[in-house]
């Protein structure tokens, strides 16, 4: 999704006995299923195209061969309502008042989309304010829209939380550590629920944890949103981004200090500030185009409890054709993300099958549009083929590393439930070790799709690859990352290579395998520890049905 990427991206799980027999993960699966959902011919697997139709069908075929049984009743696939909104003949982004206009152009130096199905969106003259963070937190003593009426205008959001910058973990939003408040998710619905007719965010790259070449191409061309009954009324006419110069130079122009308003914003009780006589218009067509996308589903039945089900996650949908490489090359193939996860999901069914049956039922679920915000995930928790309350818990596989094998990996979440105790013993079998993410700023809890699942009760693990390579340690690790993120990462050069190292992979796989494996045989319900979020919404659930 729009999100999310630290190339060694994996998931983690709870604690009964892990097998004592390391399984056998088909390298080989691994690479053909890879290789052949990242390739052009499946032109980035977005929802809604040819390039889907080949992937849902492949993977049926691909699940059918690992022998699943279709999840669904009888059908390997979950239809999920989606509808497409292409924004079309986009005007730039004109900031108008005393002195020259400032017009930003729309890719380079502003995005601007909407998530209202309507084919055409007209913004003129709109009053700017800036609003900091644009939270609303009450059980924090925190609202950045206190005193301000936005109805009618547009609202200059800084991403992230106002702690981001503090060294450790302690502050009113975690610290470092992003909350759901810092997600551009989130700042889009509350200014929604604010009234405001525009809502921009201010993209820095560190706070945002990508930069504006990932902006650009995850929201420009067509762009997916749940189908709503009201078609989006209730959201913004406008939602976007803008560069950070752009936006300093705004403020300048304004008599403001963008860096002292920051500073200002990032402190309890700032009040939102109106940019002096200016306003804001922008105006664009939409190409609307409703469908109906799917989700993969396939099952391992269980013998003795098959009514408790174990859930492996991943994702099967990229960005399609998306901004041009120089080369002319403008297919995204996302075969790092999430070609990789998809096969693992392959991968992890037919090792189970292998293995012969558990007492609980195992499910494989390739759910579409995480890269345009889970949506796929969010139908199926909020429609789940099996009630939640059956649920025992899962893993989410995104984005797997080709860095090599590595000492550790890398849990986001880390501390949240009992799926931890899962993944230690897990990693104590091959002498590796968990670690908490060291850049929790940048909000990978909120950017997968186990989210999805969490929010509703389910506890759900989810881990990065290690960073802390055998090949090079930390420095190594650090420096696969970044190479990726800068030169591969939601842009059309995320293709499969085949002198990648599969040795990382695998052994991350088995760790997926015997955490869902140690679930699927064991008979325990792990939760999320006490004071955790998700705790109370897991209690209420089980308390409505099973153990």
């Amino acid at each position: 999704m729009r999100r999310h990427f630290l190339p060694l991206l994996l998931l983690a799980t709870a604690a009964p006995a892990i097998a004592q027999t390391a399984p056998v993960i088909s390298e080989q699966t691994l690479k053909d299923v890879t290789k052949e959902l990242s390739s052009d011919a499946f032109e980035g697997r977005a929802p809604g195209t040819a390039g889907e139709e080949k992937t849902v069908a492949y993977l049926a075929k691909r699940f059918a061969a690992a022998g699943l049984q279709p999840g669904n009743r009888g059908s390997w696939y979950q239809d999920v309502p989606l509808v497409e909104i292409t924004a079309k003949n986009v005007s730039p982004l004109v900031f108008k008042g005393a002195g020259a206009p400032i017009s930003l152009a729309y890719g380079p130096q502003a995005v601007i989309g909407s998530y209202r199905v309507t084919p055409h969106v007209a913004v003129k003259d709109s009053p700017v304010v800036f609003v900091g963070y644009g939270i609303v937190a009450p059980e924090k003593g925190w609202n950045d829209y206190a005193g301000v009426d936005v109805r009618g205008k547009t609202v200059l959001i800084l991403v992230n939380d106002p702690d981001w910058q503090t060294p450790g973990l302690d502050g009113p939003f975690g610290g470092r550590a992003m909350t759901y408040y810092g997600r551009w998710t989130y700042k889009f619905e509350e200014a929604a629920r604010q009234g405001a007719t525009a809502a921009i965010i201010i993209h820095q790259t560190e706070p945002a944890a990508y930069g504006w070449n990932v902006v650009q191409s995850s929201w420009t061309g067509a762009q997916q949103v749940a189908a709503t009954k009201n078609d989006g009324a209730d959201q913004s006419a406008a939602i976007g981004w803008i560069q950070h110069d752009a936006a300093q130079k705004l403020f300048a122009g304004k008599g403001l200090d963008l860096a002292a308003l920051t500073a200002a914003a990032g402190r309890r009780g700032f009040r939102a500030v109106a940019l002096p006589g200016t306003t804001a218009s922008v105006s664009f067509d939409n190409t609307i185009r409703r469908h109906m996308s799917r989700n993969v589903v396939g099952v391992l039945p269980g013998t003795t409890r098959k009514d408790e089900y174990v859930l492996y996650t991943a994702h099967w949908d990229h960005l399609g054709h998306c901004e041009a490489a120089p080369d002319g090359d403008d297919i995204c193939n996302g075969a790092i993300d999430n070609a990789t996860g998809t096969a693992a999901l392959v991968a992890l069914a037919e090792a189970n099958r292998r293995a012969g049956p558990t007492p609980r039922s195992q499910m494989f679920l390739a759910v579409t549009g995480e890269e345009s915000g889970l949506l796929g995930s969010a139908y199926y928790a909020a429609n789940p083929v099996v009630p939640l309350a059956q649920t025992v818990g899962g893993v989410n596989m995104d984005a797997l590393s080709m860095a090599g094998p590595a000492r550790n990996v890398v849990v986001v979440g880390k501390g949240k439930s009992e799926l931890d105790g899962y993944l230690d013993r897990a990693l104590a079998a091959q002498g590796r070790v968990a670690t908490a993410e060291p850049t929790p700023e940048k909000g990978f809890y909120y950017r997968s799709d186990h989210f999805s699942l969490a929010k509703r009760g389910v506890p759900m693990l989810y881990f990065d690859a290690g960073d802390d390579l055998i090949a090079g340690g930390k420095a190594a690790g650090k420096a696969a990352a970044e190479d990726y993120e800068a030169h591969r990462y939601h842009g059309p050069k995320d293709e499969y290579d085949p002198d990648w190292n599969w040795s990382g992979v695998v052994q991350d796989v088995g760790i997926y395998y015997a955490v869902g494996r140690a679930l699927a045989e064991g008979d325990a319900w792990p939760n999320w520890v006490a004071g955790d979020e998700f705790r109370a919404i897991r209690d209420k659930s089980r308390a409505g049905g099973g153990k």
